[in-house]
């Protein structure tokens, strides 16, 4: 099914309306006793979200100590026969970034009590077997706002690579190149491809579409107009563009800033 974008003036009304959906479900679920699961990605698209998620923390007092923040996915280096994770105090580390820039923020807005728990801070293990993070989540009654954003070059959604199946589970991947490359621009620390990631852990595309209540994909920036007209005309899963996944997914949302909208809106 085509998801409608939805288009709103700036990256930071983005973040904001996302961010609205997620406090409102936090609330929810903690008026009702009961876990509220995040899944969060990392990297420059979702930041807005985080920060607008953390004024509404504070203005709210919203109590966060049920939430469980489920990161999507991690990089990973060869280990042995094996993989391991990397560094998490890596600037790319996408578990540091969790730690900084989501739980970090949203504990420091949270009053005493209220706060995010550290064990609470889930990623996927490159050591675990195929699927076991997928298990653990639906044992934690599934993903209830899972929050997207989409490479802008090969349409990567986590670390799901060009031609990822429609079945795939959390496991490690090897990184197209395209992906490597958007890393450069990501994480101004990583000074070459040479130096960017090979490989990752990541959530599969059927954990996304299976284990989700409701789907958010923000996109934002000219650098994304071929990703929107890429999602926006999508009305099943294309392996070829991972993101497209949005088209299967339940309750889902598609919003975008006016600049990524630039394409889509000329050819209206």
């Amino acid at each position: 099914m085509r998801i409608a974008p939805e288009i709103l003036d700036t990256a930071d009304d983005v973040g904001r309306e996302a961010a609205v959906q997620l406090a409102d479900g936090i609330a929810r679920a903690a008026a009702e006793g009961r876990t509220f699961v995040l899944g969060c990605p990392s990297g420059r698209s979702p930041i807005a979200t985080y920060a607008n998620l953390a004024t509404l923390v504070a203005e709210r007092d919203l109590d966060l100590s049920r939430v469980v923040v489920a990161l999507m996915d991690e990089y990973v280096e060869e280990a042995g026969d094996g993989y391991r994770a990397i560094d998490a105090d890596l600037p790319h580390s996408c578990v540091g970034f969790g730690r900084r820039e989501i739980l970090g923020l949203l504990n420091a807005a949270a009053t005493p009590g209220h706060r995010i728990p550290e064990a609470n801070l889930w990623h996927p293990d490159p050591a675990a077997p195929a699927g076991e993070y997928d298990r653990a989540l639906a044992e934690a009654g599934g993903i209830d706002v899972f929050l997207l954003a989409s490479g802008a070059s090969d349409g990567h959604v986590a670390l799901n690579p060009v031609g990822a199946a429609a079945d795939t589970v959390t496991r490690v991947v090897p990184l197209g190149e395209d992906t490597r490359r958007d890393n450069l621009g990501t994480f101004p620390t990583l000074r070459s491809l040479d130096e960017a990631p090979r490989f990752g852990v990541t959530v599969g595309i059927a954990t996304i579409r299976e284990l989700s209540r409701s789907v958010v994909m923000v996109v934002t920036g000219e650098h994304k107009q071929d990703t929107v007209r890429r999602l926006a005309a999508a009305d099943s899963y294309e392996p070829d563009w991972p993101a497209t996944i949005l088209s299967e997914c339940s309750d889902a949302r598609f919003l975008v800033d006016r600049s990524a909208a630039e394409l889509l809106q000329t050819t209206r």
